[in-house]
């Protein structure tokens, strides 16, 4: 007769995999706010408007540039994991501009929710920017070739 594992030991295989894998959900964090970022400033230099109309009286010619800038090149390296940290860094002044002169004013819970999705935005650059990219980057695999084997094996 087969015995079933013991739910403690099913919990513990569980809890074995998920820190075997925590980089992998850094990582799709990493991609999606990068994918994210690279939209954002599409939709900015196509609709310059849109940015005037979400920073007002603010919007000065060279920062509108440095934000489309940094969000399209910055959102592209962070989406491959290239150069994250940097990546985050150029991007971190432009959020830090976001939540704390623009939309701060408009305050929580308003219909377009700027100020919350700036704040996690920021809060999300400046961990990449603390921990670098994951596992799944190509910043690993730059940094660390010896170790380009570890990203297949935890896949599995």
């Amino acid at each position: 007769m087969i015995e079933s594992p013991s739910p403690e030991s099913r919990r513990a295989r569980i809890h074995a995999w998920q820190w075997s894998h925590n980089s992998a959900g850094f990582d799709i964090i990493r991609m999606f706010l990068g994918a994210a970022l690279l939209i954002r400033g599409i939709w900015f230099a196509l609709d310059n408007d849109a940015m005037i109309a979400l920073a007002g009286d603010r919007a000065v010619d060279w920062t509108m540039y440095y934000a489309i800038a940094a969000h399209m090149i910055g959102g592209l390296l962070l989406l491959i994991g290239f150069f994250s940290r940097l990546a985050a860094f150029i991007q971190i002044p432009v959020l830090v501009v976001a939540v704390f002169f623009v939309d701060f004013s408009h305050g929580f819970a308003t219909a377009n929710q700027s100020l919350e999705l700036s704040s996690l935005s920021l809060v999300l650059l400046s961990v990449i920017l603390l921990f670098g990219a994951g596992k799944w980057s190509l910043d690993y695999r730059r940094l660390n070739p010896a170790a380009v084997g570890d990203v297949v094996d935890s896949a599995t």
